[in-house]
């Protein structure tokens, strides 16, 4: 009886996959249905709408006028706005490469300490607080009755007031503050997965400690490096209540520009062009970074390739 069941069963199996198989996958788009019904809605259709209002008339009240017009990306190459751009692009790759030179030993010490728990809650404990209440701490640090200035008075090191705030300068240091913990969690999640014993093999066959960190660990991490640039950049390109509180006219960025045309100016069209300007730039840079990681995973897998072939030899 017992073999004849198995004999049963083994004959059914076969007349079951057939169907339950194709049954799964035509409940793949079922499945994915909800979430694409909110990136339609959340994401495509808000984009959509700034396409259309950057092509329309400015309305005299505010608003748009239902008439083409390309007056918004006329103003793209104004002379002024252009060295905002630039202004705009020079201060976040500044404030990105800070970022990712301070992260970078951030992230290894977390990776190879004993207390990685403890030190991760600190990296997140910031962002336990209001955005724009970090930005006032600074204020208070920086600004002439500021934490700094008092200290550096009562020690006689100086005698007068010094201007730590309303430049550039102060910008980028608020910027890599906020956006630091950005950097330094996917630089730790990938430096925990190296092997630390190809260091010390480069150290054994006479590499000292720096080469063997840029020849060794750096390439090994090259992921990590590009989603924390990733992380960092784009959200400083559009920052604008770091460059409003803490920077003076010589640090106007561009989401200061976008946030004056819509409040001030009222000028819809325009403040969508920039946006849409903004959003083009960032995607390229996006889809160029993921390019590079891309090219950089397959020369990887050719390597371990021939590798392989090489030790098969």
């Amino acid at each position: 009886m017992s073999r004849s069941r198995a004999a049963e069963t083994e004959a059914a199996v076969p007349l079951l996959r057939p169907q339950t198989v194709p049954l799964r996958r035509n409940l793949g788009p079922l499945y994915s249905f909800p979430m694409a019904v909110w990136f339609t809605l959340f994401f495509l259709a808000p984009i959509a709408i700034v396409v259309v209002f950057s092509f329309l008339k400015k309305g005299l009240h505010g608003g748009v006028v239902q008439e083409f017009s390309l007056d918004a990306y006329r103003y793209l190459a104004d002379p002024v706005f252009l060295r905002i751009t630039g202004r705009t692009l020079a201060t976040s790759f500044i404030a990105t490469v800070i970022t990712i030179l301070i992260a970078l030993p951030c992230g290894y010490a977390m990776a190879r300490s004993k207390h990685q728990t403890l030190l991760l809650l600190l990296i997140i404990i910031p962002f336990w607080t209001n955005f724009l209440i970090r930005v006032f701490a600074w204020i208070n640090i920086l600004g002439n009755n500021g934490f700094l200035n008092q200290m550096l008075l009562n020690l006689g090191i100086i005698n007068d007031y010094i201007p730590f705030m309303y430049n550039q300068k102060a910008v980028i240091l608020v910027l890599v503050y906020m956006y630091l913990p950005y950097a330094i969690l996917p630089l730790y999640s990938t430096i925990d997965k190296f092997d630390f014993s190809l260091l010390e093999a480069s150290r054994d066959l006479g590499a000292n400690k720096f080469l063997s960190m840029v020849k060794i660990l750096i390439p090994n991490i090259r992921g990590g490096i590009f989603t924390a640039v990733l992380f960092t950049f784009i959200p400083i390109f559009g920052a604008y209540a770091v460059p409003l509180l803490v920077g003076g006219m010589d640090s106007y960025m561009l989401g200061n520009i976008i946030a004056d045309q819509l409040l001030k100016s009222r000028n819809w069209p325009r403040a969508a062009a920039i946006s849409m300007m903004l959003t083009l730039i960032t995607t390229v840079g996006v889809l160029w970074m993921m390019y590079l990681q891309k090219k950089d995973t397959s020369r990887t897998k050719e390597a371990k390739a021939r590798k392989t072939d090489a030790e098969g030899i």
